[in-house]
């Protein structure tokens, strides 16, 4: 099985072309993902996922989609070779793109995709700060005998 299901953030604008031979949409960006862990001390890390889409998805993503926005790709690994302009050989490593889905909230500004707001409110009274709430000790509203 082959599927990769990435999020993170494009680094730069994604850059529509189509082939010469077919007159096929290809687009071809990069996202940046952290890495979950960080070493005590150390800046935080990402790595840098080359992408590509083809057809409909190509056109959809260079549409809505600009350097810093969130991104949520599905699709496959694969490798290419081909010789560069120099004549040496160089293996590819990308993502083909099956799916992508938006991540970020609609900007007001119109012009794009950014960061949802994020809601900042105290715990509720009696709570750990852990998302856990305390049960009632009240046993008789089970529906069911213990």
């Amino acid at each position: 099985m082959n599927k990769a299901i990435l999020m993170g953030r494009l680094t730069r604008d994604p850059e529509l072309k189509t082939t010469s031979a077919s007159q096929t949409s290809l687009c071809n960006f990069s996202i940046a993902i952290d890495r979950r862990f960080q070493k005590p001390g150390e800046e935080k890390q990402a790595d840098f996922i080359n992408c590509v889409a083809w057809r409909q998805q190509a056109e959809f993503i260079s549409k809505y989609f600009h350097k810093g926005s969130k991104i949520l790709v599905i699709g496959s690994i694969q490798t290419r070779k081909y010789d560069d302009k120099e004549g040496r050989k160089v293996t590819a490593t990308e993502v083909v793109v099956d799916e992508v889905e938006f991540v970020d909230s609609k900007s007001s500004s119109g012009g794009g995709y950014d960061a949802p707001p994020q809601k900042t409110e105290a715990p509720a009274k009696g709570a750990a700060g852990d998302g856990f709430f305390p049960a009632p000790d009240d046993d008789t509203s089970l529906p069911f005998d213990l």
